[in-house]
């Protein structure tokens, strides 16, 4: 029993340093208490800072490409849509001829006849914002 309990405070003391140098290493990262590195602590973290740098530019990059592809396929979705909705109106102005009706635009409330799928939601982004 206390070869085990030494065996954990072993481990412990261990951990408390491993995550002493991973502080410092962060600190370092940062900026911070870099005036204590020699050249060759300063060219490794140099080469992490840019290999932390690539990676991000990377990653923007592919979150970039991704929108520009929801992009397209939401303009295309918008024309799909619009030709639907003109599609619609013009049957609505055929019908109305047919029964002999005359085409009054000022009395209608079209905010009613619109369906909610051509609406824009509250919680939707806008789309058109770009970082």
């Amino acid at each position: 029993m206390l070869k085990y309990v030494q065996n954990l405070n072993n481990e412990i003391e261990r951990l408390k340093k491993e995550n002493d140098g991973m502080q410092v290493d962060l600190r370092h990262l940062k900026g911070d208490d870099i005036n204590s590195l020699n050249y060759k602590e300063l060219m490794n973290l140099e080469d992490a800072l840019e290999n932390g740098l690539l990676t991000i530019r990377k990653k923007q990059m592919e979150v970039y490409k991704m929108f520009k592809r929801n992009d397209k396929i939401l303009e295309e979705e918008n024309r799909e849509l619009n030709f639907i909705l003109q599609q619609q109106q013009r049957m609505e102005g055929g019908r109305e001829m047919d029964n002999d009706d005359h085409f009054d635009e000022s009395g209608r409330d079209f905010n009613s006849q619109m369906p909610f799928s051509f609406r824009v939601q509250p919680m939707q982004p806008n789309l058109h914002e770009r970082f």
